[in-house]
């Protein structure tokens, strides 16, 4: 088998259709969660309420100029927001509303590039994966509008055929975390990570800085940072290794998750990302008896 073809069994391998459901309910309000500060004071945000950096005319720095939008419009913007993500989550018109809910999250991390942050840049890739993918095909609005009225009600069966569909987008889900992994740990070896042994220790005392955070800091002996840093580091640059390889993959899914929540505890204000990487870990790398056992919960939904 060639490259190519091995490449196309790959990404049409069929996947449990929970996996594209989890992320359409969770990535959503995960988003809405970070934008809420925002969406809170949405005419400072992308209106002409607050301070804009000016029109550069073209300048490098600044390839693209979106104006800032009236009150009123902003208004819109914010309340359109909130409404395509919650129609994502609960699975009405999955499709268009991924598509809008997408847009917008593209529209305001331009228009707003001084605040835009990781989740900022990561909602629009995230929704068009939602809008690509099976979504909406089982427990959502679509799906119940789409079933028979009168059906006579089945026992919970263990998961068929028809549980799993051709989903590329989970496989990009899969990819995408890995990339910013590695990504991430060849910066931090660019950087001061490989020369510098305290390099974690001095972050945790940002402003980012958690009670727990300034504990740790204040306990642990320094030894236990480096290895840490360490750890971490192996961990981001062999991302790719330790993904793809069968044998290591658990420990790689248990690690990144570990990770998260520690960042979550450590760097308050970063939680939102971490919840956005779990929720990218659980749905592309959580085995399927996971997915097939929630499946035996939600009976006349799948296989059906």
């Amino acid at each position: 088998m060639s490259l190519i073809a091995r490449i196309e069994y790959w990404l049409d391998e069929p996947q449990h259709v929970l996996r594209a459901e989890t992320l359409r309910v969770l990535a959503p309000l995960v988003v809405l969660g970070f934008m809420s500060a925002r969406l809170a004071h949405v005419g400072d945000w992308i209106g002409d309420e607050g301070f804009r950096v000016p029109d550069l005319g073209g300048d490098w720095t600044q390839p693209l100029y979106v104006p800032a939008l009236p009150s009123w419009a902003a208004d819109a913007v914010g309340a359109a927001m909130v409404v395509s993500a919650l129609l994502v989550v609960v699975g009405f018109k999955t499709k268009p509303s991924a598509l809008v809910f997408a847009s917008i999250c593209a529209f305001v991390a331009l228009s707003d590039r001084l605040a835009a942050y990781s989740v900022s840049k990561l909602a629009p890739t995230i929704t068009l994966a939602i809008f690509a993918s099976t979504a909406g095909a089982r427990v959502s609005i679509d799906a119940l509008r789409k079933r028979p009225r009168k059906k006579k009600k089945k026992k919970a069966k263990p998961a068929l055929e028809k549980d799993f569909l051709p989903c590329a987008a989970i496989r990009f889900i899969q990819v995408l975390p890995v990339v910013i992994y590695s990504a991430s740990g060849v910066a931090k070896m660019r950087g001061d990570w490989l020369k510098e042994p305290l390099v974690l220790w001095s972050q945790i005392h940002g402003n980012y800085q958690t009670w727990l955070a300034f504990a740790l800091a204040s306990s642990l002996p320094a030894w236990t940072w480096t290895a840490m840093q360490a750890t971490v580091l192996a961990f981001e640059v062999g991302a790719p290794l330790w993904f793809s390889w069968r044998r290591t993959r658990p420990y790689a899914v248990i690690y990144g998750l570990t990770m998260h929540v520690m960042i979550a505890l450590l760097f308050a204000p970063v939680t939102w990302f971490s919840l956005l990487m779990i929720t990218m870990l659980v749905v592309g790398y959580a085995p399927d008896r996971v997915f097939e056992r929630v499946a035996l919960k939600l009976p006349g939904t799948l296989g059906a």
